[in-house]
């Protein structure tokens, strides 16, 4: 009996903890489909480029005609790139707090409430953002068309 109780006990904690990991990063509490999960993963690799400074994988996520959104201004794929190469911003580490995505027809829209960890100019900084992401499916493949930073008034961005 006590073997059964304690059993049950641990199913119950694992399937909490389990939707509370989902709940973590999808707000609405919804599963994300195939195709969503796909532009999420998308996302956390470019993350993770960005904080690698790959702009050969950059380069190829980009559409030519993508726009960035900063706090500074805003500006087109090459500048992007070449701050990125140059150092000029380096995206250390991005925290991803929540995940909302939506598709609509080849176009992914996808918003991250982030903390995010970065030097620059030289000096490292960090600030809570939501970050949009505009992905449009191209040729059977997501290519990056914007990334916007809006900046969060409190730390948790609540």
């Amino acid at each position: 009996m006590k073997t059964t109780i304690i059993g049950l006990f641990l199913v119950v904690i694992s399937a909490q903890f389990s939707f509370g990991q989902e709940r973590g990063l999808n707000p609405t509490g919804r599963t994300f489909n195939t195709v969503e999960q796909e532009v999420i993963n998308l996302s956390k690799e470019k993350w993770q480029w960005m904080a690698d400074k790959n702009t050969d994988l950059l380069d190829k996520l980009f559409l030519e005609q993508a726009m960035f959104v900063h706090m500074g201004g805003s500006w087109g794929k090459e500048q992007e790139i070449n701050i990125i190469k140059g150092g000029m911003i380096w995206y250390k580490k991005a925290d991803i707090h929540d995940v909302t995505v939506n598709i609509i027809d080849n176009t992914a829209i996808l918003l991250n409430r982030i903390t995010l960890l970065a030097a620059v100019g030289g000096n490292e900084v960090t600030n809570p953002f939501m970050v949009t992401e505009v992905y449009i499916k191209q040729n059977g493949e997501w290519k990056m068309g914007s990334l916007s930073f809006s900046k969060l008034m409190t730390p948790g961005g609540q």
